[in-house]
């Protein structure tokens, strides 16, 4: 019989009761034995309707418990690296929501703190799971798409700023678009492209929209545009080491035509789309658009939280490892910076 592994939540907000918490209970074996908010009613709220019996208002209380084998952090992107890091020291496996942190810099401490704790860190990019993402992945594991030399990734929204949380604020959540959604689609084209190491970037970063009240907004309503201060548009031009390169588009708010948020390699052999997926190539003498039939419905949160609880138990890989989230920052904050400098910037190797 397996061993009921216990799970503590750090952040008792919409992602950990949407996703985070629902996930455990449709695991076999785990119990979610604590849970910690900065606002204890918050906090006991949540412990209510899962039924947990411990809360607490200081993530180092619930560390301190013994019996918790891991972790999941849903707070805000500021306070993503200190809880982690404590986690990770105290011997606790860690699943953090995206992005991994703030920046490069306290990822890669996050990523330090796992190898010498010799604990996993999990980063909850979801979108690894996603059905039109996996079949693309397929595609480009049987060579299908031959030498990928670009790639265009794109998370536009049209009305876009959320009502809620701390989106507006770059103190709290780092920026606008581009960490909040566009981390999703450049983990998710990377992914498919096995994970190209970039070079260089160069970027923009504007914000046009979300510091005004005349702007309409969409099915959200309002967001708190008197302390916006984020982007809400940004763009940039990525090098990938042996010559390839990728598109980034970012927005909460743009005059476009519609929300679009996919991805699209270009390969010596075929090309893919994410979404829907496709794969574009020759066949028989003929130029073909080809797309599956039938996907299984996409439960990505649900498959990120199993694999996470089997890589603790020995049975599989994690879904996304913190390298791979801290690849997706390096590249975030290479665009920010070379949006501030005004010109082209240089992304060194790294190693952790």
């Amino acid at each position: 019989m397996a061993k009921t592994i216990k799970v503590g939540i750090i952040g008792t907000g919409s992602i950990a009761q949407n996703q985070h918490m629902p996930g455990y209970r449709k695991c076999k074996d785990v119990e979610i034995a604590a849970v910690c908010d900065v606002n204890e009613t918050a906090a006991k709220a949540a412990a209510e309707k899962f039924n947990v019996p411990k809360v607490f208002s200081d993530y180092r209380d619930l560390l301190a418990l013994r019996d918790i084998d891991a972790v999941s952090v849903c707070t805000p992107n500021k306070f993503h690296a200190a809880p982690t890091i404590a986690a990770l020291q105290a011997g606790k496996h860690v699943m953090v929501e995206k992005p991994i942190a703030m920046n490069a810099k306290e990822g890669l401490a996050m990523c330090r703190a796992a190898k010498k704790a010799r604990r996993i860190l999990a980063v909850g990019l979801h979108f690894r799971y996603d059905e039109n993402v996996l079949a693309l992945k397929r595609y480009a594991d049987e060579g299908a798409f031959g030498e990928i030399y670009f790639i265009r990734a794109q998370a536009l929204r049209r009305r876009g700023i959320p009502s809620w949380g701390v989106f507006y604020s770059k103190e709290l959540n780092g920026g606008g678009p581009l960490i909040d959604i566009g981390v999703h689609i450049i983990y998710a084209a990377i992914f498919v492209a096995g994970f190209p190491e970039p070079t260089a970037v160069s970027g923009i970063s504007l914000t046009k929209f979300g510091n005004r009240n005349d702007v309409l907004p969409g099915s959200w309503g309002m967001w708190n545009w008197k302390e916006y201060n984020v982007e809400d548009n940004a763009f940039a031009f990525v090098r990938l080491e042996g010559g390839g390169a990728m598109s980034v588009e970012t927005s909460f708010v743009a005059n476009i035509p519609e929300e679009v948020f996919s991805f699209q390699v270009f390969g010596t052999k075929g090309g893919g789309r994410m979404s829907p997926a496709a794969y574009m190539g020759e066949q028989a003498g003929t130029l073909v658009n080809v797309q599956p039939v039938w996907l299984p419905k996409s439960e990505a949160h649900a498959r990120e939280i199993a694999d996470f609880i089997g890589a603790i138990r020995g049975e599989c890989r994690v879904g996304v490892t913190g390298e791979e989230g801290l690849k997706v920052t390096r590249i975030i904050d290479a665009i920010y910076e070379s949006a501030k400098l005004g010109r082209e910037v240089k992304i060194p190797k790294l190693k952790i």
